[in-house]
């Protein structure tokens, strides 16, 4: 009999406009060369990026939150595997899986630790300095812990937030699966990338709803554009990314060559026209889509710790890591005028690509994976004291509070 995957999405997802949404898409595709039967469910409203999801074969079944409809549709179409997109959807639906389809594999999909993305932001805005202790210590780390402790298996994205989980936390390396990006390798070769003498000018991506992005846009208005043009001043600046608020709209000058194009539809092309990819992100989580794209395409980038974080390894960079801005626009300004160092860093990105983000490699550790989980299910679970805990004593509250609030509408 076929088995049945469960997603229950935070969004639609948007592989045009989000990393998130890319990294879905990949999922989606992976359970589908597993062999199983698709149903993406999701309280949230479809947009004109949506991904057509029918179009792949999946059932898009749109649900309700704090209503007991979920409950005969989830104990109907009895799922192999449950999918929660991010933590928050595990809290409002993971008592009722667990109620009406107990014996489902739950796997929760990070993306990227939210309360270390927003414990990051917060210490930013008070232009103080990070530290894990501030993570820790954040209310929304206890959710997304908790969260992770009632799933059976956790997708994290990141290498570095599966060792801060594990050596922060004491989180069993049983609960946690290292799973990145994954990119077809057999088709990316440096043959076929665009060279140096094709390209011209920098560019920065990135969707307009995420903080760190819009933070970072500016930065390159105020902090670093400045600095590449007393060097090159016929150099050009695009500025990509679908949603942008208008404050960033407005920075469009075509008088100092800084552009603010909006949505790309074909991101690829956009990258290949580049020479460097610009990412002056001073915080967030998770591993960065555009800088994995610049892989891909083969254009060398200059970013910043936060946005290299967990991407690579004890590898070489390809391209610059730094935090100080006269050295960001000096290793943009040096990529883009010497080929040399240029081409050495295209080919740095292949080698990363080829380490960590091989899809065929990642594919074949998760299918193992989830064959080992559903021959010892209820082993796994009872080694899993804590989540068992946790499922008993917080999803209680959860569970009562849905049930008050759908009878208040119902009042």
């Amino acid at each position: 009999m076929q088995k049945k995957l469960l997603v229950i999405g935070y969004v639609w997802p948007e592989p045009t406009t989000t990393a998130a949404g890319s990294r879905m898409q990949q999922l989606l595709e992976t359970f589908i060369t597993f062999g199983y039967k698709i149903t993406f469910a999701s309280t949230a409203s479809t947009t004109e990026y949506s991904l057509d999801l029918q179009q792949m074969g999946i059932r898009e079944v749109p649900i309700q939150l704090n209503h007991s409809s979920f409950d005969e549709f989830v104990k109907k179409l009895s799922p192999d595997i449950v999918l929660f997109d991010r933590f928050m959807m595990e809290e409002q639906f993971g008592w009722r899986v667990a109620d009406f389809t107990p014996n489902a594999i739950c796997i929760l999909n990070t993306e990227d630790l939210h309360s270390l993305r927003k414990a990051r932001e917060e210490a930013h805005k008070k232009k103080g300095s990070f530290t894990l202790q501030h993570w820790k210590n954040h209310p929304m780390t206890l959710r997304e812990v908790a969260s992770i402790y009632r799933c059976d298996l956790s997708l994290m994205i990141s290498t570095y937030e599966t060792e801060i989980l594990q050596q922060e936390l004491k989180i069993p390396a049983e609960l946690l699966f290292y799973l990145p990006f994954m990119v077809d390798i057999s088709s990316k070769s440096t043959e076929n990338l665009v060279p140096f003498d094709a390209r011209r000018g920098f560019v920065s991506i990135g969707n307009g709803k995420h903080a760190p992005n819009v933070d970072a846009v500016h930065i390159l208005k105020q902090e670093i554009w400045p600095r590449i043009r007393k060097q090159l001043p016929e150099a050009e600046m695009h500025i990509y990314g679908a949603y942008l608020p208008q404050q960033l709209n407005e920075m469009d000058n075509p008088k100092t060559r800084f552009y603010v194009h909006g949505w790309a539809e074909d991101v690829d092309a956009v990258l290949q026209n580049a020479r460097v990819l610009l990412a002056p992100l001073q915080f967030g989580a998770g591993i960065k889509g555009k800088l994995l794209d610049a892989m891909k395409t083969g254009t060398p980038n200059v970013t910043t710790s936060v946005g290299a974080e967990g991407m690579h390894g004890d590898l070489p960079w390809n391209g610059t890591i730094t935090n100080d801005w006269d050295r960001f626009a000096q290793a943009a300004v040096d990529l883009h005028q010497n080929p040399t160092a240029w081409e050495n860093a295209q080919r740095r990105g292949s080698e990363l690509l080829k380490t960590f983000y091989d899809k065929e490699s990642m594919q074949t550790r998760l299918k193992e994976r989830l064959q080992q989980l559903s021959k010892a299910l209820q082993t796994h679970r009872t080694q899993n004291f804590i989540g068992k805990l946790l499922q008993h004593q917080t999803m209680a509250s959860t569970k009562y509070m849905a049930k008050w609030i759908e009878a208040k509408k119902k009042e």
